[in-house]
């Protein structure tokens, strides 16, 4: 008991071009104001990361929920993950359509079965059952994502020659740690502009797009999603934490060794045991932003950290 409550956010890594830099940071500002407020109440950590992303989910400014790209077909396809680093439950979603919120769908799949990952046809089932609502694809589609998937939808160049384009958005998630000491991880995404159907990246599966353990700390990822899986980013973060490093020394270890070894490149937001946290990435921008002890810092460009001294609540 006692713990300080650390909240932090991402909204993707890469190349953010300018006219989407400042409704990004906005974005940013306030998802994390939203999940903290439930820290700074006492809520759990996986509530606070829940609400953080649902509320960049609902921003149409990022790839998730409303802002998803669309994939080669023309639908709309989520995925998501939510871990809770108390119990290691966790509960993922993926190739879901026509679901607004992804990461409160994962949520319902951590609480309400037995099972870490629902997908396709079984998902959108689950998801009747539960009674959540189904909206239009027309719903989460933008004008930007339709140009993007216009441009793209002859897929003559490979998917990490498209994440390293300016025209292609990324993923969303949030880590915490609440006044129990207990942490938690969340990812959600839209993937990449005109991705074969079905294909799933890394913010799903457990390890890479995200992973929480009380026991070391929290990770949310994001990023060119086949390199991520292939080294589990998240984990991998982890691992060098547990060998002493610290939160950022973790992260830089980690990203150099994908873009050396795979070439892929990415970003990560890292919470340790103790409520140190950090924001690391190796594409041109990253949109993110943290509070911690009355301070809220965020940046967007390589070296850029910004701090907001917050009013305390009443």
């Amino acid at each position: 008991m006692g713990t300080k409550p650390v909240l932090v956010v991402h909204g993707g890594a890469w190349a953010i071009p300018d006219d989407f830099a400042e409704r990004s940071i906005l974005g940013m500002k306030n998802a994390v104001k939203s999940g903290f407020a439930l820290l700074e109440r006492g809520g759990s950590s996986v509530k606070a990361v829940e609400i953080a992303v649902k509320a960049l989910e609902n921003d149409t400014v990022f790839d998730a929920g409303h802002g998803a790209v669309l994939n080669a077909d023309g639908y709309v396809e989520l995925d998501a993950i939510i871990m809770n680093g108390k119990t290691l439950a966790a509960g993922a979603v993926s190739c879901i359509r026509n679901i607004s919120n992804p990461v409160t769908f994962a949520c319902s799949v951590l609480e309400k079965t037995p099972h870490v990952m629902l997908t396709g046809r079984g998902a959108n089932q689950f998801a009747e059952k539960l009674g959540i609502p189904k909206v239009p694809v027309e719903d989460l589609v933008t004008e930007h994502a339709k140009a993007e998937w216009e441009q793209y939808r002859k897929y003559k160049q490979t998917v990490k020659s498209l994440f390293n384009t300016e025209l292609v958005h990324d993923t969303v998630g949030a880590v915490a740690i609440d006044c129990e000491g207990n942490l938690a991880c969340a990812t959600s995404t839209g993937g990449i502009t005109n991705k074969m159907v079905g294909r799933v990246g890394d913010t799903p599966i457990i390890g890479s797009g995200g992973y929480a353990d009380n026991l070391v700390g929290a990770v949310s990822a994001t990023g060119h999603g086949e390199s991520i899986m292939k080294v589990t980013l998240a984990r991998l973060i982890l691992f060098h934490m547990e060998q002493g490093k610290t939160p950022e020394e973790a992260a830089d270890s980690a990203l150099h060794y994908m873009e050396k070894r795979v070439h892929g490149r990415g970003g990560v937001i890292v919470i340790s045991k103790t409520g140190e946290w950090t924001a690391r990435f190796t594409t041109k921008r990253m949109a993110w932003a943290g509070i911690k002890e009355g301070i809220l810092t965020y940046g967007l460009n390589p070296g850029e950290t910004i701090q907001e001294i917050l009013k305390p609540l009443k």
